[in-house]
């Protein structure tokens, strides 16, 4: 066999892998849609269908010499032959047994023509032998449901049977038939054609700089003319005669440049229209349905409800919408993350499902929507058990993911959008579906690069729902380009609810936080330069606002919505609309705070495209910590901490600390003194060491705690003392923290006493 062969017969395996890959889906959806019982009519074309696919599938076997993937689809095609005939019914077991095939099948197209190993050649055995049992016309044969209706059905051929339902959805020439092209050539075309938007708007530029060229032209003209018609009549005619040649070559001048702007004018407006159609092309044919994504998932949910013992029925709408390729590339991943996690946290087991009045067979349902912003809306929900908030709560506080305090004051939205957090996981076990805490780390960390966002809903006993809201194509987007200062950002459009300019007196103050009201509804206030952590120099929107500016009587900003959320900020001013190619910014800046991107302007210059989701994110901490910032130093003024140390250089240094951070502080030289002290005043804290005389540390927090009226009350020990001995103890006796002198920090000792009052 030559070089020539050895090639031919690569890409004939290549082709074969494609074409089995999609006989195989077909199989597997039809073999979950007659789990589901259907009607009489129903079943009979789909046990025809997949019959039509195994003979289908061994004859391209055959054609490319597999003999053994062959091997196996023969006796599947002789089963199918029985089932048609009502010799033999589908029971639960043959169900199991023809979905082992299938995946076998499966694995097997992936790998063909390499050397496989013995345990697939075992596992081939195994399987022909149990198919063959049910192809012997002496085996048992039950009745198949209904079976004088079901040979009606095939007998008659003016039923053709719906084949095509079974089949991926693909888009055909107009001779009827679907042209193959890999994927990775699409992908260099698309390329190729967003590239070509730089050259549109590089040209759009180049236009608008004519158009001030012929205006500035047309200005000096006239100038110059008027000029010409109030000279002093006494000039020399030499004077007159330059002024006349000037005059002449600028008109000259004038007519070429108007010539070559309406020209230049003329070309951007046949190339806008050729790059725009060329590029809504080239997206089209990447775009795919929605079922291309989850054609797969009933044989996923079914695998994985037979694991946990649960009956699962899947439901997806609306699939038909299509969407860009590397979007339903990215969303696999998560989509099956959502789905083990409604299998596995919401759906209950059949048993449970009865008590609580609710069918045994649970329901997951996977919905695609599109709105009017060019946006695609997925939900993805099931029918189970819900997620208890006051549990997700007590897990927030035990981890130490939310303080005790703030944990209280969160509504439910809130606290469901905790379990996105990595680590965070309900499961009071890991196993292998669920229980480590990353699956809806990893949903959100997908959804939001690809510059959505994502929510959820829950009701306790009535389900869950996972909301996504997503592009429905990447790289090309309507943007808002505003400015802060002298730097330029780019929001994308759709993020965009609206932008307006208010009085600065409109402002309001609400709990320490800016608020601004618009038809009726109250947002809170943000300056973006502040956000993305401009120097206050270079940040005049915020300058002018607080008053550094006796000339701002109004401000400029922009509401952006993301999800639930919407945010005010406070921006310089908004400059135009435009449409613009996202660049990513390299494998050294892969993942930047607020930014997903940068583009590039008609003049050449780069400007960054914000992560709306990450710019919501960093609000809201912003808005917490300068409300910290602002208010807790009035909160400070009012705690009062007592210093227990007999060091006078130690306690000297904990109450300039301690003071320095705006807190009242007492001394006391040992723990009997901080007692005494303890009982004759009122303090918010203690701060002790725990070597003392007459009193250790120790004594002192056990005596606290022994006291009704002072016995919540907080106490640090900052000690020399580091043995795990002397921890255990600090514990035993109900110490909130100990901190050893050793790695003494200041910025620790404050942030724990922050945490405790």
């Amino acid at each position: 066999m030559g070089p020539g062969d050895s090639e031919f017969n690569r890409r004939l395996l290549q082709t074969f892998r494609v074409e089995a890959e999609e006989h195989i889906h077909a199989v597997t959806s039809g073999l979950i849609e007659l789990e589901k019982s259907p009607t009489s009519e129903r079943y009979a074309q789909l046990i025809e269908a997949i019959f039509r696919e195994f003979h289908s599938l061994k004859g391209a076997a055959r054609s490319v010499n597999l003999r053994e993937f062959e091997q196996v689809c023969q006796p599947l095609e002789a089963i199918f032959s029985r089932l048609k005939r009502g010799e033999i019914s589908l029971e639960p077991g043959l169900f199991d047994l023809l979905h082992r095939v299938i995946d076998f099948l499966s694995e097997f197209s992936s790998v063909s023509g390499e050397k496989r190993t013995s345990a697939q050649r075992s596992t081939q055995k195994e399987l022909i032998a149990q198919l063959g049992i049910l192809t012997k016309t002496d085996s048992i044969a039950p009745e198949a449901p209904k079976p004088e209706l079901a040979a009606d059905a095939l007998q008659d051929s003016s039923k053709e049977p719906e084949i095509e339902n079974l089949k991926p959805k693909q888009k055909e020439t107009s001779f009827g038939q679907t042209v193959r092209i890999p994927v990775s050539k699409l992908d260099s075309l698309l390329f190729q054609a967003e590239e070509m938007i730089q050259t549109k708007v590089t040209t759009q530029q180049l236009v608008a700089e004519l158009r001030e060229i012929k205006s500035a032209l047309a200005s000096y003209s006239l100038s110059s003319r008027q000029w010409k018609n109030r000279r002093n009549a006494a000039k020399s005619s030499e004077h007159e005669e330059l002024v006349s040649w000037c005059e002449t070559h600028l008109d000259q001048l004038h007519a070429r440049i108007i010539s070559v702007s309406q020209t230049a004018e003329q070309d951007f407006r046949v190339m806008r229209r050729i790059i725009d159609d060329h590029l809504e092309a080239m997206k089209q044919v990447l775009m795919l349905p929605a079922s291309s994504l989850t054609e797969t998932f009933p044989k996923i949910v079914r695998d994985l409800a037979q694991q946990q013992g649960k009956e699962i029925d899947l439901v997806v709408s609306g699939d038909d919408i299509e969407i860009d390729r590397r979007i339903l590339e990215e969303l696999k991943d998560p989509f099956i993350h959502l789905m083990r996690n409604c299998t596995d946290h919401g759906i209950e087991k059949p048993a449970r499902r009865k008590e609580l009045d609710k069918p045994a067979t649970g329901k997951i349902s996977i919905a695609f929507a599109t709105n009017e912003n060019r946006q695609v809306e997925i939900s993805i929900s099931d029918d189970g058990s819900g997620i208890d908030c006051n549990q997700i709560r007590e897990l927030a506080i035990k981890n130490g993911t939310v303080p005790s305090e703030a944990a209280k004051k969160l509504d439910s939205r809130e606290i469901l959008a905790l379990v996105f957090q990595s680590g965070f996981t309900t499961s009071p076990i890991i196993t292998d579906i669920s229980g480590r805490g990353l699956g809806l780390a990893i949903v959100s960390e997908k959804v939001e690069k690809l510059g959505g966002s994502i929510t959820i809903e829950s009701t306790p006993q009535a389900g869950t729902t996972f909301r996504m809201l997503l592009p429905i194509s990447l790289a090309t987007f309507r943007g808002v380009m505003v400015r802060v200062s002298e730097h330029l950002y780019v929001i994308p459009t759709a993020n965009v609810m609206r932008t307006l300019r208010v009085k600065t007196e409109d402002i309001k103050t609400v709990e320490n936080r800016e608020t601004i009201r618009h038809n009726g509804i109250i947002f809170s206030l943000v300056h973006l330069g502040e956000v993305l952590g401009l120097p206050e120099a270079a940040n005049s929107s915020a300058s002018a606002f607080k008053g550094h500016n006796a000339d701002a009587g109004s401000v400029t900003m922009v509401i952006l919505a993301n999800g639930d959320s919407q945010i005010a900020f406070l921006v310089d001013e908004v400059l135009e609309e435009l449409q613009v190619l996202v660049k990513g910014l390299g494998q050294q800046l892969s993942r930047v705070r607020n930014i997903s991107g940068a583009t590039i302007l008609g003049n050449g210059r780069v400007v960054a495209v914000l992560n709306v989701s990450d710019l919501m994110k960093s609000a809201n901490q912003f808005a917490s910590i300068r409300k910290h910032r602002d208010g807790g130093e009035i909160a400070r003024k009012s705690m009062r901490v007592l210093v227990a140390e007999d060091s006078i250089t130690s306690r000297t240094l904990l109450k300039s600390i301690l003071e320095s951070a705006g807190y009242q502080v007492t001394t006391a030289v040992d723990g009997a003194d901080a007692f005494a002290r303890l009982r004759s005043g009122e303090f918010d804290l203690v701060v002790s060491d725990v070597d003392m005389p007459r009193m250790s540390g120790f004594e002192l927090t056990a005596k606290i705690r022994a006291d009704k009226r002072i016995g919540e009350l907080p106490v640090v020990l900052v000690t020399a003392l580091e043995s795990l001995n002397d921890r255990e103890r600090g514990v035993d006796v109900g110490a909130n923290a100990y901190i050893v002198k050793s790695s003494f920090d200041q910025s620790n000792l404050l942030e724990v006493i922050n945490k405790l009052i």
